[in-house]
């Protein structure tokens, strides 16, 4: 089943809305360095055009994405149906980080819900659209979304996010740059 798009028609549109869960994999350029691969959920995922799409990269442990792409770029998001037929589509492009101090950041956030915790919006380019099949992939009941992050967010606050980011987001477990510290 293994097939090639040029852009995001409206099937992969329908396929890529209806998923509640998508995957971003991206590694360094060092041979020995680690690759990365991060589960997305929430409201977090828009199509801006035929080839470029976005998400919220919202505070966590580790800043492995965003320091992976500050140094090449490469990343690729994939999506996989845990309901309906299988299918699995991937998303392979050249990703950059966008970041609140960012003079786009005010009007690509408006694409997004508002969300205590956000620290970026990631951007990406993309390149390759790829199906392939999914018959290996186990069906799921249907999804709910957590509320623990909201919560945890929240109760941070504006300057304990801030703190945190600058304990846990400034470099990446291969040493390579994060979030500046303030």
């Amino acid at each position: 089943m293994g097939k090639q798009r040029t852009s995001i028609d409206k099937t992969v549109c329908q396929f890529i809305e209806a998923q509640s869960v998508f995957f971003i994999g991206t590694a360094p350029l060092v041979r020995d360095g680690h690759v990365n691969i991060s589960p997305k959920g929430l409201d977090t995922f828009r199509i801006l055009a035929p080839t470029t799409v976005a998400y919220l990269d919202l505070t966590g442990s580790g800043i492995e994405t965003v320091a992976h792409l500050k140094e090449n770029g490469r990343i690729v998001v994939m999506f996989c149906a845990f309901q309906g037929p299988p299918k699995i589509l991937r998303l392979h492009g050249q990703g950059r980080v966008v970041q609140p101090n960012d003079a786009e950041f005010a009007a690509l956030s408006q694409n997004f819900p508002d969300f205590e915790g956000t620290r970026s919006i990631i951007v990406i380019e993309v390149a390759r659209i790829s199906e392939s099949c999914g018959y290996a992939v186990p069906r799921f009941g249907p999804a709910r979304e957590r509320t623990q992050f909201h919560a945890w967010a929240h109760k941070k606050g504006p300057e304990g996010l801030q703190k945190y980011r600058e304990e846990k987001n400034h470099c990446s477990v291969d040493g390579l740059r994060g979030l500046p510290r303030q």
